[in-house]
């Protein structure tokens, strides 16, 4: 190619890419160009972490409170109903997660008894 070949082929690209950028800059156009998945707010994300913590911290109170229940040798509803007083007398708070011992995280994958 000689030069003035490579300088109308410039020329013929760069033409073609500024009514490119034109058509794109226009309120009408008719391209569908994807871009991506929307994108979320920070209080969005914030309040779905928040979500997901409370979630993890209800199952780790459920999987606790289980395997105290397992350790001291009571019944599922007793449990359930003693908590629920307690709930409702303001003796205890959903925030406050009881402790368990080392041999109770073992009867957890153990046998499950849930006797008187």
């Amino acid at each position: 190619m000689d030069e003035r070949d490579k300088l109308r082929k410039f020329r013929e690209l760069d033409d073609a890419f500024a009514e490119a950028l034109r058509q794109l800059e226009s309120p009408g156009n008719r391209f569908n160009i994807p871009t991506g998945p929307p994108v979320r707010s920070l209080k969005d994300l914030e309040e779905e972490e928040n979500q997901t913590r409370l979630q993890e911290h209800e199952r780790q109170f459920e999987e606790r409170l289980k395997a105290l229940c397992i350790e001291a040798g009571y019944r599922d509803k007793k449990v359930l109903a003693l908590v629920q007083s307690l709930l409702e007398f303001g003796l205890w708070s959903k925030d406050d997660m009881p402790a368990i011992s080392e041999p109770t995280v073992s009867a957890l994958s153990g046998s499950g008894r849930s006797e008187g």
